[in-house]
């Protein structure tokens, strides 16, 4: 066992500062946003509130789920990330299986074609032509046909499926009679649960998050996801339908809507924040995988 020297010890203390306080400044806005949701908003916008909340109450709880097009939102997410995601990981599998095979002719030149769309893309206008030449403007797919693939994910998926998938597994089922396609299906895909579940939460995560796109091609607001209804609410103030103006006084308005604000963000991030914890082992082995060389 090697022994600690002082400068050893002093780098550690250093590095776990560090953390402590990087775990803070993530940690404390979550808090205070969950402490403020179920506050007295009088007593939030007055600044009483650091850490626990005050005078308890969860009247903007009440005003978000008699929303309806929160609750609609929320459905729209909810479609668009199990759909999108299971398109992702079908065509990330689909690209990252051949380019870990040794066997394919080209496959040098293949890779450098998938990498260059990292550095250079068709631009937000010419994109939008070719989603409205194709129809898809205005429906869900505009969401998830033109994110369908992640180049970097194809990246680490075909360093796990080069990485620790024997060549020489490969090689006997092929021998045994096995397809390329029946390889992929019995043998690699089985052995590779832990990438599978990198991409899924790598993708589902960007397909909760995303608004961008939304913003851009949808307009009908039956269609709109969780996150731009969301947007609409934090950033234009849209509070007409939640807040009875017309019978409340404009302060009691005003302290009505911080309260739906804060209980808007922690619903519309929920379940990202309850299914991280579980899974965060996986997101790091995939940034592991990703910096391995293949």
């Amino acid at each position: 066992m090697v022994k600690e020297t002082f400068g050893d010890r002093v780098l550690s203390f250093i590095i776990h500062t560090l953390l402590v306080l990087a775990l803070i400044a993530v940690l404390y806005p979550l808090l205070f946003v969950l402490a403020a949701s179920i506050s007295d908003p009088s007593k939030v916008l007055g600044g009483e509130v650091w850490l626990w909340p005050k005078g308890i109450t969860f009247r903007g709880y009440e005003k978000v789920f008699q929303n309806n097009d929160i609750l609609q939102g929320y459905g729209n997410t909810i479609l668009y990330t199990v759909i999108g995601t299971a398109i992702n990981i079908v065509m990330t599998i689909l690209a990252a299986y051949p380019l870990s095979r040794k066997d394919l002719a080209g496959r040098g030149y293949f890779t450098a074609f998938f990498v260059f769309t990292m550095f250079f893309s068709g631009g937000l206008i010419p994109t939008y032509l070719l989603v409205k030449n194709l129809g898809m403007v205005n429906t869900m797919w505009a969401l998830i046909i033109p994110n369908a693939l992640a180049i970097w994910n194809v990246i680490i998926m075909r360093t796990f499926f080069q990485q620790n998938i024997p060549i020489e597994v490969q090689e006997s089922a092929q021998i045994d009679g096995c397809s390329n396609l029946q390889i992929l299906v019995r043998i690699v895909l089985p052995l590779s649960m832990p990438i599978l579940a990198v991409m899924t939460l790598f993708y589902s995560v960007a397909h909760w998050n995303s608004f961008f796109s939304a913003l851009i091609y949808l307009t009908d607001r039956s269609k709109y996801p969780l996150q731009l209804v969301l947007r609409e609410i934090l950033i234009q103030s849209n509070l007409k339908d939640m807040v009875e103006t017309n019978e409340e006084s404009l302060a009691k308005s005003v302290m009505e809507g911080e309260s739906i604000k804060y209980a808007v963000v922690i619903i519309a991030n929920l379940p990202v924040l309850l299914l991280y914890p579980f899974l965060q082992r996986y997101f790091v082995k995939g940034l592991v995988i990703g910096a391995v060389k293949g």
